[in-house]
């Protein structure tokens, strides 16, 4: 349920509707705008009559919500969310980039390309510690040392980083990771988003390999619900019966998410297409469709790479992407 309050409604007021509703056995999520304050209600609100709310003198309308996402959704939070990574901003009307190798292979590597990616424009580097593969016996990341690796970066260049975890367990080496991500394969470990969620730091969570918009705003929700509001959402592609590209990248997801929901929106080009000759058509693409943000995978030796290296960019490569990609965001904003 939405309680949408007139302007000149009092903090007395506003104090007193909301002591009145929590003690209905409901939350109330507050979320003040520059023209309306807007009270989200979260729980069994079957038993509260909106006929005696809505004709409280402060209240200017009450509207239920049919979607089981509730925090994620737009109707509470009318406003685009920006979530602050460590001073780097993304949502509402801020772009980041988010760059960096598929995996942390060595100290020197994740250095070299730290450097030249943020001297490309990007903000954000990525890099993978503890990596989820198909087959057991290929290269599963440098774990804690990957990490270690990351921050030496962040110290070299400035960089809020950005990498992915796999179980709870391991959430005492990412105390001092910016951005925590969730890949495709756990955004559902529910568990994990749980756990998550009683954390503070912000959460980028990827798309589903075969999940629906619904699906990966209610993995948000389980996120959100344990009080953690810092949420990215990521479109890293599905999987559809095309087999020319490695999955299907959902640009539509960009305009349809940003309708039901305030949370920024991310484009992974890099594993949605699988092949590097890709990745700048769609990352440009994704810019004019109105993302937040792109993440694309950087490596400074493709061909040696010990993971994902035929759909990574060279530093090279990345630069020329960067540089049309901001030039497009710079058009459309003339436009706009």
């Amino acid at each position: 349920m939405v309680v949408v309050l007139k302007n000149e409604a009092t903090q007395e007021q506003l104090d007193n509707l909301i002591g009145w509703l929590e003690e209905q056995k409901v939350l109330v999520h507050i979320s003040k705008g520059e023209y309306h304050t807007i009270l989200g209600l979260v729980g069994n609100t079957t038993a509260i009559d909106t006929d005696l709310i809505e004709g409280l003198e402060i209240v200017e309308s009450v509207k239920r919500i049919s979607e089981p996402f509730k925090n994620a959704n737009r109707k509470f939070h009318p406003e685009d969310s920006v979530i602050d990574c460590s001073g780097i901003k993304i949502g509402g009307g801020n772009f980041a980039i988010i760059a960096g190798p598929c995996s942390v292979e060595s100290e020197a590597q994740v250095l070299e390309i730290a450097t030249k990616v943020k001297a490309s424009g990007a903000s954000m580097l990525r890099g993978g510690a503890f990596k989820p593969r198909t087959s057991p016996y290929d290269f599963q990341g440098l774990r804690a040392e990957g990490i270690e690796l990351l921050l030496e970066a962040k110290k070299e260049t400035g960089m809020p980083i950005v990498t992915e975890i796999m179980s709870a367990h391991h959430l005492p080496l990412f105390e001092n990771v910016d951005v925590i991500q969730v890949g495709a394969r756990n955004m559902q470990n529910f568990e994990l988003l749980k756990e998550l969620g009683r954390t503070s730091k912000p959460i980028l969570l990827k798309r589903g390999l075969a999940n629906t918009l619904k699906e990966l705003l209610m993995s948000a929700e389980y996120i959100m619900a344990g009080g953690n509001e810092n949420i990215i959402l990521c479109e890293r592609g599905i999987r559809t019966f095309e087999t020319y590209t490695r999955n299907t990248l959902d640009l539509s997801a960009v305009p349809m998410l940003k309708e039901l929901s305030h949370l920024p929106v991310v484009i992974d080009p890099s594993h949605a297409s699988g092949i590097a000759r890709l990745v700048k058509p769609m990352a440009l693409a994704a810019a004019a469709a109105g993302a937040d943000g792109l993440m694309i995978e950087v490596h400074n030796d493709p061909q040696h790479a010990l993971c994902d290296g035929p759909q990574s960019l060279t530093p090279e490569q990345f630069d020329d992407v960067a540089k049309r990609v901001f030039a497009i965001r710079k058009t459309i904003s003339e436009l706009d």
